[in-house]
C-alpha cells in the first residue's frame, strides 16, 4: 500500500503541553547524570539470540570497567537463566560493594517474590517495578480504570516494601526502590504525577541521598519531538511533591531517531538519571545510546564519569555478546566517523593539525590549556584509543587510497603503499577497458584474481599444500660466535598446475628458503625486495597477512633496488610463516604467467637426494594414503629398482603409476583370483572371540568360508588358511580415514607373511584397499595381499 497523500486521516499528532513558562530551553548542562546500563536486561530481551551466562558475565565486567555504578542485570522472574545469572554474580562475589545491581519486575506478587529472592545477600540492590499507565494500555490492554491502575501500583509497592525489609533483616541487603509508570510519554501528565504520588506514599520512606525513591519516566514509544519529552519531564519535576527525595530517571527509546536529543533536553528539564544501552541496543530502534550521551558531554568539557578510553575494546565485547554490528557511521564508535573521504575535507583536517600543533606548543609554553579545535573532528580520536589513519583515507573516486580503503574494509587487508600503486594500475586498466564505474565487488574480485587470494576459485598455478621449516647452524661462522645465525630449510608440498610436488630449499629465512626451492625444482628465479605484515582479527581468530614484492633474480642489493620489474603477492594464514610463504607463491604466480614449468624428476638410487619419506609424501598428497613405515621402505626399494632403468631419474607421474601397478591400487583385477563377495561377523559368547562366515574368491573360485579368531582379521586369516596351500599370517595392519563427512572412506593396509612347502617358500606381500565400511576395507586388503602372494608363489614354483 502506498503512503497516504493525507496522513492526517490516519495518524494523530501529539498533544503539546501548555507550559508557557518552561525553564529548560535556557539551561546548560554542567554535570553528568547518574548512569544506569540496562544492556543485560532491556538490551538482552531485544536480541534474537539472548546472551548466554558467559556472555552476560563478560558484558557485566565490561560495564564495571567503563565505570557504571548502577547496572540493571536481569528480569529474574522471566527465566531460570536470568535468575541463576543474578545468583551467580552474588554468590561468586563479582559485584563490587559500591555498585547497585538493579532487577526488574512487573506488578505481580509472585514475580516480585522471585525477583527479591534473586538479589538476597548482595550488598546493594534496586528493585524496579513497572505497570503501564497510558490511556491506550488502560483501555485496550488491561481494561483498567485510572483508580484501578493507581491501586495496583500502590498495592504492589507495599508488597515490595514488606519483602525487602524482611530480606534486609535476614541478609543485610540495602534496597532502593524504582517505579516506572510505563508508557509515560503517552500518559496524561497529571495522571502520571498522581500515580507516582500514590506509589511514594505507599513506599512511605523516601528520604535523602541513597534513600531517595527513583521515578523512571520512560519514553516506551517515542511519540513526539524531544522538546515535548522535555516539557513532560519538567512538568513532572515541578508538580511531584518532595522533589528533593526523588531521583527522576529517563528511559528514552529511539522510535523517531531522536533518543539522544530527547535525553539531553530532558536532563535540562530536571532529570537526574539516564537509563540506556551501549551503542543504543534495545527493542525496535533501541534505547538511548549511553556512549553517545556520555561522549557528547565529554566534548563539552564535562567529565561524564564513564571511561571509553579504549572504545574498540568495548565495541568488540558488545558486538560479540549482542551479535549486532555497530554501524560504520555510528557517532564516536563507527569505523568511518573519523574518516574524511572528500579531498577538501582532508585538506582542511591536515591544515587543522598543522595549525593546532603550533597553537598547542604556544599554549604549553604559556601553561595554558591545549584545547582541541579541529575542522570536521569534534573529538580527538586518540582520547578513545583510536589512531589517525582513518582520517586521511579517501574513497574510490580519489585514487589509489580509496581503492586501498575498499580492499581493507571488505577483505581486511591493509596494503603497503607501493602495492596500492601497483593494484591501482590494475583497476585503471579494467575501468578503461570496460568504460564504467568500478563497484566494490569489481575491485575485490580483481584483487583476488590478481593476487590469487580467496580460496580455490582464485588459486594460481602454484599452491602451497604443506610445509616444514627446520634450521641448522650456519657452517661458515666462527666457532666462538655467541649468536650464530641459523640457516633455514624449507620442505614442502606445492601443487604445480594441479600436480603435487615435494620441493626443498635452503636460505637465511623461510622465504629465501622457499625461493631457493622454486629456483632448484621449478627454474623460477626471483629475489625478495620488500616484505610487510599485519594481524587480522583478535584472540584465537587472529590471522597474519603478509605482503611481498619479488623482482627478477639479482646479484646484490643494489640490483634488487634498481629493478624496474616486480610482482606483488599476498598471503593470509593463522601461522605467520605460512602467510609469508603463501605471499611468495602469490607473487611467483604473477611472475611465471603461463610459461611452461619443468616436470619434476625424482632422483633415486645411489647417492640420490630423494628419500623414502619424500616418496611416501608424494603418495600421501596424490592418493591420500598414509603408508605404514614398513610399506614405505618396501615401496622405496621398488622405486630404486625401477629407477635403474632411467639412470636414477623418475617423473612424478611415473612414480604414482608405479605405485598403482605394484599394489594394484585402483586398478581393476580382471582375473580376480582373490576377492571379497560377502561376509558376516558374529561374537562368540563372553570369550570375545569372533566368527566370520562369508564368500571369498580363492584361487579364482567362489568359496564359502568360515573361521574364528580373536578379531575379525584373525578370523578371516583362519578362514583363508583353510582353503590355501601353506599358511598366511598377518604381520602388520594399519588403517586411517580418507575425506570428511559423508564422503569419508577407510583405507586399510595389511602385510601378509606366507610359508609353504615346509618352509621352503617364504614370502611377504602388502595389500591396500579402501571402502566406505572399515571392516570391508580390511578384508579387501587381506585378499589383495593374498592375491599378490599367490602370484609370487606361482612364480617361485616356475623358477624351481
Amino acid at each position: 500500500m502506498p503512503m497516504l497523500k493525507e496522513p492526517s486521516q490516519k495518524y494523530k499528532p501529539y498533544t503539546p503541553l501548555n507550559l508557557p513558562d518552561r525553564q529548560w530551553p535556557s539551561k546548560v548542562a554542567t554535570k553528568p547524570p547518574y548512569w544506569l546500563s540496562t544492556d543485560l536486561r532491556d538490551g538482552n530481551q531485544a536480541l534474537a539470540n539472548p546472551m548466554t551466562v558467559a556472555q552476560k558475565t563478560l558484558f557485566f565486567h565490561t560495564l564495571l570497567k567503563c565505570g557504571f555504578k548502577e547496572i540493571e542485570v536481569a528480569y529474574p522472574a522471566a527465566s531460570d537463566t536470568d535468575f541463576n545469572f543474578v545468583r551467580g554474580l552474588i554468590e561468586q562475589g563479582q559485584v563490587p560493594d559500591d555498585v547497585w545491581i538493579q532487577v526488574l519486575t512487573p506488578a505481580r506478587e509472585d514475580l516480585i517474590k522471585r525477583t527479591i529472592e534473586s538479589v538476597a545477600g548482595c550488598k546493594r540492590a534496586i528493585i524496579h517495578m513497572y505497570n503501564a499507565t497510558s490511556c491506550l494500555f488502560r483501555e485496550v490492554v488491561f481494561r483498567n480504570s485510572k483508580e484501578e491502575t493507581v491501586a495496583l501500583a500502590a498495592k504492589h509497592t507495599k508488597i515490595i516494601r514488606q519483602l525487602t525489609e524482611e530480606c534486609t533483616a535476614k541478609y543485610g541487603t540495602i534496597f532502593r526502590y524504582e517505579y516506572s509508570p510505563e508508557t509515560f510519554t503517552q500518559t496524561e501528565p497529571e495522571f502520571a504525577v498522581e500515580v507516582c504520588e500514590a506509589v511514594k506514599a505507599a513506599w512511605g520512606k523516601a528520604g535523602l541521598g541513597d534513600e531517595r525513591i527513583i521515578f523512571n519516566l520512560p519514553a516506551t514509544v517515542e511519540i513526539g519531538p524531544p522538546n515535548h519529552y522535555a516539557d513532560q519531564v519538567e512538568y513532572f519535576c515541578r508538580h511531584i511533591s518532595e522533589r528533593e527525595k526523588i531521583v527522576v530517571s529517563l528511559h528514552p527509546h529511539n522510535d523517531r531517531g531522536q533518543g539522544i536529543a530527547a535525553a539531553e533536553l530532558a536532563m535540562l528539564a530536571g532529570a537526574d538519571r539516564v537509563e540506556g544501552c551501549l551503542f543504543g541496543n534495545g527493542e525496535r530502534t533501541g534505547n538511548v545510546d549511553l556512549v553517545n550521551l556520555a561522549l557528547n558531554q565529554y566534548t563539552q568539557g564535562i567529565s561524564p564519569g564513564l571511561d571509553f578510553s579504549d572504545i574498540q575494546a568495548v565495541i568488540d565485547v558488545v558486538t560479540q555478546c549482542n551479535d549486532l554490528p555497530v554501524h560504520p557511521r555510528h557517532p564516536y564508535a563507527g569505523e568511518l566517523v573519523f574518516t574524511a573521504f572528500s579531498g577538501s575535507h582532508q585538506d582542511a583536517i591536515k591544515k587543522g593539525f598543522e595549525v593546532q600543533r603550533v597553537r598547542h606548543a604556544e599554549a604549553a609554553r604559556k601553561g595554558e590549556p591545549q584545547h582541541w579545535d579541529m575542522p570536521y573532528l569534534p573529538i580527538d580520536p586518540a582520547d578513545l584509543g583510536c589512531n589517525y589513519e582513518a582520517v586521511i583515507r579517501v574513497n574510490a573516486q580519489s585514487g589509489k587510497g580509496g581503492i586501498a580503503y575498499l580492499v581493507q574494509q571488505h577483505l581486511g587487508l591493509d596494503m603497503p603503499r607501493k602495492m596500492q600503486i601497483a593494484f591501482y594500475s590494475v583497476i585503471q586498466d579494467i575501468a578503461d577497458r570496460e568504460a564504467r564505474e568500478m563497484t566494490v565487488e569489481d575491485i575485490t574480485t580483481a584483487f583476488r584474481k590478481t593476487y590469487h587470494y580467496g580460496g580455490s576459485t582464485y588459486e594460481g598455478r602454484l599452491v602451497l599444500k604443506s610445509f616444514k621449516i627446520s634450521s641448522e647452524p650456519s657452517a661458515d661462522l666462527p666457532n666462538g660466535d655467541e649468536a650464530a645465525d641459523e640457516r633455514r630449510q624449507f620442505d614442502g608440498t606445492v601443487s604445480v598446475d594441479g600436480v603435487l610436488r615435494v620441493i626443498r630449499g635452503d636460505g637465511n629465512g623461510p622465504l629465501s628458503a622457499l625461493l631457493d626451492a622454486l629456483r632448484t625444482h621449478l627454474d623460477i628465479d626471483l629475489s625478495l625486495r620488500e616484505y610487510s605484515e599485519h594481524a587480522i582479527g583478535q584472540g584465537q581468530d587472529t590471522r597474519a597477512a603478509s605482503y611481498v614484492e619479488l623482482v627478477p633474480l639479482a646479484r646484490d642489493v643494489k640490483e634488487i633496488r634498481r629493478s624496474a620489474e616486480s610482482w606483488w603477492g599476498i598471503g593470509v594464514d593463522a601461522d605467520i610463516t605460512g602467510s609469508g610463504l603463501r605471499a611468495v607463491l602469490s607473487a611467483a604466480n604473477s611472475a611465471i604467467g603461463d610459461r611452461e614449468l619443468p616436470e619434476l624428476q625424482l632422483s633415486v638410487g645411489f647417492s640420490a637426494k630423494t628419500s623414502q619419506a619424500d616418496i611416501a609424501s608424494v603418495v600421501l598428497h596424490e592418493l591420500q594414503l598414509e603408508l605404514p613405515r614398513r610399506l614405505q621402505a618396501q615401496f622405496f626399494e621398488v622405486v630404486q629398482r625401477a629407477a635403474r632403468e632411467t639412470a636414477g631419474q623418475m617423473s612424478y607421474g611415473a612414480l604414482i603409476q608405479l605405485f598403482r601397478e605394484t599394489y594394484r591400487y585402483d586398478i581393476p583385477d580382471t582375473e580376480e583370483t582373490f576377492a571379497l563377495r560377502g561376509f558376516k561377523m558374529e561374537n562368540l559368547g563372553e570369550s570375545g572371540r569372533k566368527e566370520l562366515t562369508g564368500e571369498f574368491v580363492i584361487n579364482g573360485k567362489l568359496t564359502r568360508v568360515q573361521g574364528q579368531g580373536n578379531g575379525l582379521l584373525t578370523a578371516a586369516q583362519a578362514a583363508l588358511n583353510a582353503h590355501i596351500d601353506g599358511k598366511a599370517v598377518i604381520r602388520e595392519y594399519a588403517e586411517h580415514s580418507i575425506g570428511k563427512g559423508s564422503e569419508v572412506k577407510a583405507a586399510s593396509y595389511i602385510e601378509l607373511a606366507y610359508e609353504a612347502d615346509g618352509g621352503a617358500i617364504r614370502l611377504n606381500a602388502w595389500g591396500i584397499a579402501t571402502d566406505t565400511d572399515i571392516t570391508a576395507s580390511g578384508l579387501k586388503a587381506l585378499l589383495r595381499a593374498s592375491g599378490t602372494l599367490d602370484k609370487m608363489h606361482r612364480k617361485a614354483l616356475e623358477q624351481k
